[in-house]
């Protein structure tokens, strides 16, 4: 068997079962449920289904060991939105890493921030829906995860 290939995949298209796994997987780490039993029972999914996928399905935020993250962001030229981004990626337990910034142009900069992922305390797609949400961002889009 070859290199592991991993795929983000918008679960939308997925069957109902690997959202479910992963509801499970999470029941299990936050001590939600007392074992793989209790899991599966609230997921709503048989013990051979969670067995099957258990160790092939992973939320963007699971497996995170040392994991980089590279984000870019459009935020409007206005004193401290920048270091609002950065502190609200702090305050995820985020890690910056790189910061790559453009000069704005027409009241809007371009920006590039590669950060690690090993300790954040919140999924990816939650952590990159908040940045969108941020006062002043005009676009947050996910570039790379490694």
């Amino acid at each position: 068997m070859g290199k592991k290939k991993f795929l983000i995949i918008d679960t939308e298209i997925l069957p109902d079962v690997y959202e479910k796994v992963l509801f499970a997987k999470e029941l299990i780490r936050l001590g939600k449920a007392k074992g793989v039993t209790e899991a599966v029972e609230m997921a709503e999914i048989s013990r051979s289904t969670f067995y099957k996928y258990k160790d092939f399905i992973f939320s963007t935020s699971e497996h995170a060991a040392g994991q980089k993250v590279t984000i870019s962001l459009l935020l409007n030229h206005t004193p401290g939105i920048l270091s609002n981004i950065l502190n609200h990626l702090a305050s995820c337990k985020a890690n910056i890493l790189t910061i790559h910034q453009d000069i704005p142009i027409n009241n809007a900069a371009n920006i590039s921030l590669t950060f690690d992922i090993s300790s954040v305390i919140i999924g990816m797609d939650e952590l990159l829906n908040s940045l969108k949400d941020q006062s002043g961002v005009l676009r947050a889009e996910l570039i790379a995860m490694e």
